[in-house]
């Protein structure tokens, strides 16, 4: 559900996000030693591709489930050909702007897979994944745009190392990876950015 949080009271605390609702994921693990977290990676996901806010007869959302290892692997064809997919993403955020956190900011979540940020390997190593729950072929919404540029403004107080390194997956995973898309504005999403931190 949607924080009682205003985006300008976004606060990040031992790495969890103060406007996001917790919900734990098992797949993650610890950053490597002396690591710097420097890197936030946008992507976007939908399931089954191109529906929202999709849920199971639990009631809980697909890419929750995904996330937390509960997805009924029978509940639609696509999810066969995911099956036994472990991954996650730091953040989740859905049309209307919920935002859900699964892994805390300073562990690894497993979002971004094979890939090279500026010859760098291995970008879950140092990187924060958020997902937008979109696709490739749809506009994102204002609500996910203002709560993203809210929540990227936010990392980067506190982790001041990534205001120089916003990037997509599928620029850290070329020929792999395409999202999060053409129909991501990414020249709207740094001008807002850039408001929220003159805020």
């Amino acid at each position: 559900m949607l924080s009682s949080a205003t985006p300008s009271s976004m606060t990040i605390n031992d790495g969890l996000l103060s406007a996001a609702t917790w919900l734990a994921s098992p797949n993650y693990n610890k950053r490597p030693d002396d690591t710097t977290i420097d890197t936030i990676v946008i992507h976007n996901i939908s399931l089954p591709p191109n529906e929202f806010g999709t849920c199971g007869t639990d009631g809980v959302h697909y890419v929750r489930a995904l996330f937390t290892n509960q997805l009924d692997w029978d509940a639609h064809p696509y999810f066969q050909t995911i099956k036994g997919a472990e991954v996650s993403a730091h953040l989740f955020i859905e049309r209307d702007g919920t935002i859900t956190q699964f892994v805390n900011f300073n562990e690894r979540a497993w979002h971004a897979g094979r890939s090279s940020y500026l010859g760098r390997p291995e970008c879950n190593d140092y990187s924060i994944g958020i997902e937008l729950e979109g696709s490739d072929f749809v506009s994102f919404t204002t609500a996910q745009y203002h709560t993203l540029a809210a929540v990227v403004a936010t990392i980067y107080a506190a982790y001041p190392k990534t205001r120089r390194h916003l990037t997509g997956h599928s620029d850290i995973a070329p020929g792999r990876k395409t999202d999060p898309g053409d129909y991501f504005e990414w020249a709207k999403f740094r001008e807002l950015v850039a408001r929220k931190l003159n805020d």
